[in-house]
């Protein structure tokens, strides 16, 4: 189920994944808006919880699974008021206000890392880890080296911020950029939509934009671009919990500053166990490229990086999660 008007239709669309059925129900956000649009969200997320048990009578669920958002609450509600059980998926180190509410209505939370459980009763959790697709684990760096015309002798950043990118690392990275292609660096940059206008100029005024690859957004190709890379520059969304240490990759986070701190919990945790480096998106004009530079003209440090995050990566996390479903659903079944 998705949110009436809202962006996962899209995603489903594109996905390739063939759903049995995609219905819609009414809701809306209630952090971080005001009184007017919080009145608002009650009055939609009434008339969801409407919709959502008759869709729930209509389907005969035997399990439910959330990752958050408000468009889960009204099917949560509907769900525990039908007995119908349900599990919760959190990506990120700390619940933001959906989850922490929606886990009253819960069987059991699935959380990426341990550090998560303490914020729920004990005995509710399972840690799984963080889910990856199949086609970026079978992602080998000899392959991504090819797949990109990436040189194997030079050493290569990746430097991304989210599909529709960040502008301030893209800014960051622009003025950078000279210099690092002369300290034979090779770049992969990952700018997002929003600003590939702006990078296709920066790439055409390169004396020699040989060793600089930049691409408006990849998703088949993530994984390859993951492998490729000795360090990265990124935000820090849930993602980071699960492919860094798969990739055993190094990385310099610079968490989102406009949200909610989940995003700075999220770096905290990798920096804290001395596979990544946080940074503060203001700091970045200053302090981006001399970090870079220390890390990659750093061999041991990098490799002690690459060791810390490979011991935070945890195989098969969505099959644990499926397997707790199918659990739950067993007991309905």
């Amino acid at each position: 189920m998705g949110s009436v008007g809202g962006f996962e239709r899209p995603l489903v669309d594109q996905s390739g994944v063939t759903f049995a059925y995609y219905d819609e129900v009414r809701s809306g956000p209630l952090a971080g808006v005001g009184w007017g649009q919080r009145l608002a969200s009650m009055i939609q997320i009434v008339v969801g919880i409407v919709q959502a048990l008759a869709l729930v009578i209509k389907r005969k669920p035997n399990a439910l699974l959330l990752t958050g958002g408000w468009v889960g609450f009204p099917v949560a509600v509907a769900t525990w008021l039908l007995r119908v059980p349900s599990l919760i998926y959190l990506p990120d180190v700390e619940p933001g206000l959906a989850i922490k509410v929606l886990q009253r209505f819960a069987r059991q939370i699935a959380v990426s890392v341990p550090d998560s459980e303490r914020y729920f009763p004990a005995g509710k959790t399972i840690v799984t880890g963080y889910p990856l697709r199949g086609m970026m684990r079978g992602a080998a760096r000899e392959d991504a080296t090819a797949h990109f015309g990436l040189d194997p002798a030079r050493r290569t950043l990746l430097v991304f911020g989210g599909s529709r990118g960040a502008q301030s690392i893209n800014t960051a990275l622009a003025r950078s950029l000279p210099d690092l292609l002369t300290d034979g660096v090779q770049v992969l940059h990952i700018s997002g939509t929003h600003d590939w206008a702006q990078v296709e100029a920066s790439r055409a005024a390169l004396p020699d934009a040989t060793h600089y690859h930049a691409f408006p957004y990849l998703h088949g190709d993530m994984g390859m671009a993951l492998a490729a890379a000795d360090l990265a520059v990124s935000r820090a969304g849930a993602s980071t919990l699960g492919e860094f240490p798969t990739f055993r990759l190094p990385s310099i986070l610079v968490p989102y500053p406009f949200a909610w701190r989940y995003q700075k919990v999220n770096a905290d945790f990798l920096a804290e166990r001395g596979a990544a480096v946080v940074m503060k998106d203001a700091d970045m004009a200053a302090d981006l490229l001399p970090t870079i530079r220390a890390l990659l003209g750093d061999p041991a440090r990098l490799a002690a990086m690459r060791a810390a995050a490979g011991e935070l990566a945890q195989a098969d996390s969505a099959w644990r999660i499926g397997q707790a479903l199918l659990r739950l659903a067993g007991e309905q079944a």
